[in-house]
């Protein structure tokens, strides 16, 4: 069992968690993840970490309300447990070896990009940062991007915060400039393969987290295989951050869109309610 030690809304129905789990803590690094059951009886289900505390023994991951898993998880108060909360899996991203780095978030995938942006401080080298949201209300982590950021750009679809228009259009300018020698993004699947698109063109390297497609965390399931430079990965194991320019993305979004046609039919366990 693990503590849920804070608890807070970023954002509706997102929702912070910071777990007491010292031994995934001590072992944690940026671009892993860690799988959870809510209960005994619960489904694992992944997510990515967005911040540890090794001294504390804390972990912290972001969670979307989508489902019947989040939305029990939802239900836990602070102070409350969860049943299981294993890791860190996954494969780590280091990106000091680049000089002139931008960390590229949209969604609920700002909390991803957070642990490399806290982690290019600590090593002197603090990245560019842009975080897109469809409006205002949806940016996250404005202000811990602020303190760990050598710039922060923020970009709303509606214009109700920062720049009116797409992370793309900010990351565009800043390639314009040049400079810039590694991209990283994580967010929606579309926001992926536009920014890697954009960047093929400026022949910059680019790192993406292929998170939204995993579900069993261990490489069995084989529901997060991907095509990465030619020969077939698992996003869970071989991941989940890949070269953006090597992924098949006409593949990966076919993936996604598999089961459209039973999620339109699907009727939720806990609120009735037809999605």
């Amino acid at each position: 069992m693990n503590k849920i030690l804070k608890k807070r809304t970023l954002a509706p129905k997102v929702n912070e968690y910071v777990v007491e789990a010292p031994a995934v803590a001590k072992h944690a690094h940026p671009g892993q993840f860690i799988i959870l059951r809510v209960d005994e009886e619960g489904e694992r289900i992944p997510f990515t970490i967005c911040d540890y505390d090794k001294q504390a023994g804390t972990v912290t991951i972001l969670v979307q309300e989508v489902g019947y898993s989040t939305m029990k998880l939802a239900a836990v108060p602070e102070g409350g447990y969860i049943a299981d909360f294993v890791g860190p899996l996954g494969k780590p991203t280091d990106l000091t070896e680049y000089k002139n780095i931008v960390l590229v978030g949209g969604g609920i995938g700002s909390a991803v990009i957070y642990p490399q942006a806290k982690h290019l401080f600590a090593s002197g080298n603090p990245a560019t940062v842009i975080v897109g949201a469809r409006n205002k209300e949806l940016i996250m982590y404005e202000d811990e991007f602020r303190a760990a950021a050598k710039n922060l750009f923020i970009a709303t679809d509606d214009g109700s915060y920062g720049v009116k228009g797409f992370v793309t259009d900010v990351l565009k300018d800043l390639l314009d400039k040049g400079g810039i020698d590694c991209v990283m993004a994580v967010g929606p699947m579309p926001m992926m393969r536009a920014v890697s698109a954009l960047t093929l063109t400026y022949n910059v390297k680019t790192v993406v987290s292929m998170n939204p497609i995993m579900v069993d965390g261990t490489g069995m399931c084989g529901g997060c295989r991907i095509t990465v430079g030619g020969k077939t990965r698992y996003a869970c194991v071989d991941g989940p951050e890949f070269d953006g320019h090597e992924i098949d993305w006409q593949e990966a979004m076919q993936r996604l869109s598999a089961y459209r046609e039973q999620e339109k039919e699907h009727v939720c366990r806990l609120t009735g309610e037809k999605r």
